[in-house]
């Protein structure tokens, strides 16, 4: 059951990264000698975030922001490992040291940023204690995510997984008791937000039900618990430059009560600053 959907071929990596990586319009200024670090991420919150500090914090730090966004999981790790990114903003530790295991790379995390909570959503019920017998739900289909999907399914009540399950090498057989007889249906997590046309519920990335317009408090149907979640994401880089000033800086930004403040306002609680008293 297990997927192997980290590997990316070298060729293939750099035609996503190609295809996938955007960078920012409205780059500043670099100080003077130094180059602009160049940063990776999901459109949404992180691209949204990284603009915020790219305009209004980096210019007084001397920092100059160069950012790729990116519409997949896959590339904006592949680009980090190939050295065409300093660092990217989109995920969380176990997503990236899954990622490492399954290629090989040194990527590591500098700094927690932020939680985008996970959610459940349907077009055709409105309470979670509707989802009829036998109701399709869709999963995101890389390991670490949906395992994280199946533990927001048992804390609704709607599943039990086998006590003693391992993240690493956990399958849908690891599920005990299904009272509902729930369908799954296991789909690559950009599309997740278009499956809801074709199934009765689906556990949606918080990035890409806000790209689609799902209003997390408002479509959800359950929610995944914030207090001690550790899927929390991180600005993340290689090992060989983690102590690069510009990361540390970069970091710090994003991590400052300026930057609290603009998620907290922008998102009203569907994504949750890590820095957050």
């Amino acid at each position: 059951m297990r997927r192997a959907v980290f590997a990316v071929p070298a060729a293939l990596a750099l035609l996503a990264v190609a295809a996938c990586g955007a960078p920012s319009e409205n780059n500043t200024e670099a100080a003077e000698g130094e180059e602009p670090l160049v940063v990776g991420a999901t459109a949404v919150p992180a691209g949204d975030i990284l603009r915020f500090i790219e305009t209004e914090l980096a210019p007084e730090a001397g920092l100059s922001l160069e950012i790729h966004e990116y519409s997949d999981y896959i590339a904006p790790n592949a680009a980090l490992a190939e050295g065409q990114l300093d660092a990217n903003l989109y995920q969380h530790e176990p997503f990236l040291l899954e990622y490492n295991e399954g290629n090989g790379t040194d990527l590591v995390a500098v700094e927690q940023i932020y939680l985008p909570p996970l959610g459940l959503y349907s077009k055709s019920v409105d309470d979670v204690a509707d989802l009829a017998e036998g109701a399709e739900v869709a999963l995101p289909n890389d390991p670490t995510n949906e395992f994280r999907a199946l533990l927001l399914l048992e804390e609704g009540g709607l599943i039990t997984l086998a006590e003693g399950i391992d993240e690493a090498t956990f399958s849908l057989s690891d599920i005990e008791e299904n009272p509902r007889d729930l369908e799954f249906r296991e789909v690559e997590a950009a599309q997740l937000p278009r499956s809801l046309d074709d199934v009765d519920a689906a556990i949606v990335n918080n990035n890409y039900a806000q790209e689609a317009g799902l209003d997390f408090a408002e479509d959800s149907i359950l929610l995944e618990e914030v207090e001690g979640n550790p899927y929390v994401n991180v600005l993340a880089s290689r090992s060989d430059n983690a102590d690069d000033p510009r990361v540390a800086e970069l970091a710090e930004l994003l991590t400052s009560p300026e930057a609290v403040r603009f998620i907290e306002e922008t998102y009203e609680g569907s994504v949750i600053p890590a820095a957050a008293e």
